[in-house]
């Protein structure tokens, strides 16, 4: 056999694998649900369908996968998480179970049972253990054959992904049924200040998302499906060819500068939070408007991980509510983490929305970590004290939360920070509390004091470093005191007429106005085309300087499904994290479908993209 029919050979075997993964995924989600759209919305509801895509899962699985923070979790999510846990072995039970039989003959008393299993590792009740051996003892002699029970447990999780199968295989509806998770709709209103961006897939409208892995299931089998396709490749060339910058203003020391930091914030969910800004231009100027990440190493040979995650500024004019704001610009151009606009703004105020595009802010496969870093320690007095890591971290976070960049805390500053850790608000009465108790200078929390603030929570505890923990991952934090799911960022306004001012603002409805401006940018700068034989199913390909956005508008009176397929698509990362998946479309309405972006800038990268209707059932 040839190489070329060897790779293919062990390609087909492997996307046959990826297949059959999927599809057992899907036949023991819809034992559950009615249809893989809908959501995981309890622990109760997530150990039922592992269980039937036979898993057994411990307490200490589910308290992994559904956190206190955790709403909902999606079918993409499950998939994941079936991949990461590994169905229980026969041989694995078998061990376990021989560490129990004192005597080796097989058997195992209720006493013995009952002992092991309320007072060891993850303890069960009484009247749990009694229901296992009630279950396991089929000749009530008091005796469990552990062997038999081996057997019994892995046959019937075999047989629930058996009858899962079946009931697919029989309901030609439910195996051509969409693959992906469910979005609210419409979204809720935000009370804090933090708003959640509109990145897709999450929140803002219902789509379908599959993985990437399970691309020949999903590919619409029909000749109509084929023939309401159409395909899209850009060739982009790599950054460091780029000759179109937009060149700094050659006076722009003479300027009225004023800048602003922030963070864009991961969710639980996969969305991206962030504040908004308001800018008040006094008088009609030339105003030049950068975002870029901000790095917070100390050292310049190595830049914090989160540098390379692509930042923008979308401008809005209007009153706060969708119908009425106006996008006016946001920042194309870019040089090199910096992305810039200039040009004229009319007297008035303006919302300034940060924006990100989520290929290079995703969540990460969360580790277990064996022993997490040390937070609290004591002296040699026997006093609790801050770690050294800890203190590098908390000055991180300083840093972040110092929205002006003064090194001191303002109450409205200190107040963003805990609506983004604990969701509430600290008083006039208790910030005057703290600068009592705490190093404050001009009325506000100094760094220091931020750090006996800390102390001093961790000293309540009595140096329990839970609570401190949940601050930490709030702020995008693993148990290695990395901060992996955030990405701090520096705004800067230079006006050459008149002294613009910048603050941080709190919007209830800001992630729909956000995620208005962010169609209509690129609709109104995009190549349209219809999917053939689709007139009124429209698709809009921005292609900026560093990134390519597609919207889809669907103008008919009922929901559609569109597939979409990256596998041709060279050096590309999407914003969906997958190359193939699915996008539901309501009735009359448009919806962000992606964003991708190269995956290594330097080289040259190809998006090429395949759109196609899945036939209504």
């Amino acid at each position: 056999m040839s190489l070329q029919a060897s790779s293919q050979s062990i390609g087909m075997q492997k996307c046959t694998d990826e297949e059959t993964f999927y599809m057992h995924c899907r036949a023991a989600y819809l034992t559950v649900f009615r249809s893989s759209l809908a959501s995981i919305t309890s622990k109760h509801q997530l150990c039922r369908v592992l269980q039937q895509a036979g898993r057994n899962p411990s307490q200490a699985t589910l308290n992994k996968h559904w956190t206190p923070r955790t709403t909902k979790l999606n079918f993409d999510d499950f998939c994941e998480i079936v991949k990461n846990e590994r169905p229980t072995e026969a041989h694995e039970l078998m061990r376990a179970f021989r560490k129990m039989d004192i005597n080796g003959d097989g058997y195992i008393s209720h006493s013995e049972l009952h002992k092991v299993l309320t007072s060891r590792g993850e303890k069960m009740a009484a009247k749990e253990v009694d229901a296992i051996f009630s279950l396991a003892d089929t000749n009530k002699d008091g005796k469990l054959d552990y062997a038999e029970f081996c057997r019994l447990l892995v046959s019937t999780a075999e047989q629930c992904q058996i009858a899962a199968l079946e009931r697919l295989e029989a309901d030609a509806k439910l195996k051509r049924q969409n693959f992906g998770n469910e979005l609210d709709s419409p979204p809720k209103s935000l009370a804090s200040t933090a708003v959640t961006v509109p990145q897709p897939p999450h929140k803002t409208e219902p789509d379908i998302t599959l993985k990437k892995d399970s691309r020949s299931s999903s590919r619409p089998s029909s000749a109509r499906s084929r023939r309401s396709s159409l395909s899209n490749a850009i060739t982009m060339a790599a950054s460091n060819t780029k000759s179109i910058k937009l060149a700094e203003p050659t006076s722009i020391q003479d300027w009225h500068h004023t800048c602003m930091k922030g963070s864009f914030f991961l969710e639980e969910d996969g969305g991206i939070t962030s504040l908004q800004y308001r800018l008040t231009v006094p008088q009609t100027a030339t105003v030049y408007l950068t975002i870029r990440p901000l790095n917070l190493s100390q050292r310049l040979e190595k830049p914090s991980s989160w540098m390379s995650v692509d930042t923008a500024v979308f401008v809005v004019s209007g009153k706060d509510t969708k119908e009425d704001s106006t996008l006016v610009c946001f920042t194309e151009s870019r040089d090199k983490e910096k992305c810039c606009w200039k040009g004229e703004l009319s007297a008035g105020t303006y919302c300034l929305l940060p924006f990100t595009t989520g290929c290079r802010l995703r969540k990460r496969t969360r580790k277990s970590v064996s022993k997490p870093v040390t937070l609290v320690n004591r002296t040699d007095m026997g006093e609790l004290d801050l770690t050294r890591d800890f203190r590098g971290a908390l000055s991180d976070i300083f840093e972040v939360i110092d929205l002006d960049g003064n090194g001191l805390l303002s109450l409205e500053e200190y107040n963003f920070f805990e609506l983004r850790t604990s969701g509430e608000n600290c008083d006039e009465e208790a910030w005057a509390v703290c600068k009592e108790n705490f190093d404050t200078r001009k009325n506000q929390l100094s760094r220091q004091g931020f750090m006996e603030l800390n102390l001093m929570e961790a000293s309540e505890r009595g140096g329990d470093p839970t609570d401190l923990w949940v601050t930490l991952e709030a702020m995008g934090y693993n148990r290695n005191l990395e901060m992996v799911e955030a990405c701090p960022f520096l705004i800067e306004v230079y006006c050459e007429e008149g002294q613009c001012t910048l603050q941080p603002v709190s919007l209830e409805s800001g992630h729909r106005i956000l995620n208005t401006a962010l169609q209509r940018s690129i609709t109104a700068r995009s190549e349209v085309k219809t999917l053939r034989g689709q007139e009124n199913i429209l698709v809009y390909t921005y292609r900026g300087e560093h990134r390519i956005s597609t919207v889809i508008a669907n103008k008919t009176n009922q929901k559609v499904t569109v597939h979409v397929n990256n596998e041709q698509s060279k050096n590309c990362s999407s914003s969906r994290g997958m190359s193939v998946f699915a996008v539901e479309v309501p009735a009359r309405t448009k919806m962000v479908c992606q964003h991708v972006l190269p995956i290594n800038e330097h080289h040259e990268w190809t998006y090429s993209c395949v759109e196609s209707i899945i036939p209504c059932q």
